[in-house]
């Protein structure tokens, strides 16, 4: 565990240099230990895939009280993963056709047919990293390689809230209406983002998701519009 100077209001606690279930384990205990703290000065918490920002008020806590906090309180070493209970959230999420004019790319790229796109899709459970890019974008890990796919040649300026996208290695999901170049197999009814709500992003960092297909007459019943 390191502890590096951002400034003279925020400090970063590095716990490794690669990407992997346990540093986010250990990050999630360390985001969740310092939130229901209630430690004074502190403003705001921003974990990524390897570390956490703390942002800080100086007049009010130091780094080094911080610092301190965390290395007495936060040693997870002997805790195993495999043993930690996994939040699971079901993403539901309407295949193909104009909801996800990309699934033939997928499949044609992968030597595969749109129905085997879906089940390769949907049988894994994914690893919620971290949220960023766009307000409550979740970048996921545990994505099958079967269905990598490159990111579109050419952007497009408009894709929907709620579509499902691949780029490269990772699936992810674009929470508002927003421009991007991944290939768009899906589309979720649910709302990821809503800035009125007292919570308003549905995912955080450390839960798994698990995509479930849907008919489009599900999708219009949960988005309230008649089929």
């Amino acid at each position: 565990m390191k502890f590096l100077k951002a400034g003279d209001s925020a400090l970063v606690i590095e716990l490794g240099n690669e990407i992997s279930p346990i540093i986010n384990f250990k990050l999630k205990k360390i985001t969740e230990f310092l939130d229901n703290l209630n430690q004074r000065g502190i403003k705001d918490l921003l974990p990524t895939y390897r570390s956490i920002i703390v942002y800080y008020d100086p007049l009010v806590v130091s780094f080094e009280e911080i610092k301190n906090v965390v290395e007495i309180n936060c040693n997870f070493e002997n805790e195993k993963i495999e043993e930690i209970e996994k939040e699971i959230v079901e993403i539901p999420v309407v295949y193909g056709g104009e909801y996800g004019p990309d699934l033939g790319n997928i499949a044609a790229h992968n030597n595969l047919t749109e129905e085997e796109v879906i089940k390769i899709h949907t049988s894994g459970e994914y690893l919620v990293y971290m949220l960023g890019f766009t307000p409550g974008f979740p970048y996921l890990g545990g994505m099958s390689k079967k269905i990598a796919t490159p990111r579109l040649k050419e952007p497009r300026t408009k894709i929907p809230a709620g579509s499902v996208g691949i780029a490269g290695e990772q699936t992810g999901v674009y929470p508002i209406e927003s421009p991007g170049g991944w290939q768009l197999l899906g589309r979720s009814p649910l709302d990821f983002f809503n800035p009125n709500s007292e919570k308003p992003f549905l995912l955080k960092a450390g839960q798994y998701i698990k995509f479930v297909a849907i008919t489009e007459e599900e999708y219009l019943k949960l988005k309230g519009k008649e089929a």
